[in-house]
């Protein structure tokens, strides 16, 4: 990761962050703790379901994006926070070993008007399965550090 300031995060710009998948064991394991519906802990309740087999918890859908949003998008050198997440769409079901490609939009950033040591950016972000088809899709709104040697531009 390089360092990554307010100005950094130009509107317009995509951003490929690899690929992220979850094997079955993975899956059940992630609903046991904390989403244990049938389609995703219990092999032939899913397998006789509308998923045809297993499939992962949008909420652990989720989390395998966040990783690489983490590491490969925010830059620990700026990033404050994230307030808000709108517009989140689970469009297909995640399944077992299915390589999903995460992929970041910069919708939005602008300095702040209370606080002009910060910004906010708002990022549209998808994850794709291998025919490109969204399997989810949320807004990520993150407060962002100017760059501390000069002021932020005003967009």
């Amino acid at each position: 990761m390089t360092e990554r300031w307010l100005d950094d995060y130009v509107p317009g710009a995509v951003h490929e962050l690899g690929t992220v998948s979850a094997t079955e064991a993975e899956i059940v394991d992630f609903a046991m703790r904390f989403d244990p519906q049938p389609m995703h802990v219990d092999p032939e309740f899913a397998a006789r379901g509308p998923f045809g087999g297993i499939i992962a918890s949008g909420w652990h859908t989720c989390s395998l994006m966040m990783r690489p949003y983490a590491l490969h998008y925010l830059s620990p050198v700026s990033s404050l926070s994230a307030p808000a997440i709108d517009e989140l769409r689970f469009l297909r079901p995640t399944r077992p070993d299915e390589p999903l490609r995460v992929r970041v939009t910069v919708e939005d950033a602008r300095r702040s008007a209370s606080k002009p040591d910060r910004g906010v950016v708002r990022s549209r972000v998808e994850l794709l399965d291998r025919d490109g088809a969204q399997v989810m899709t949320l807004c990520v709104v993150n407060l962002i550090a100017c760059r501390p040697a000069r002021p932020c531009r005003s967009r």
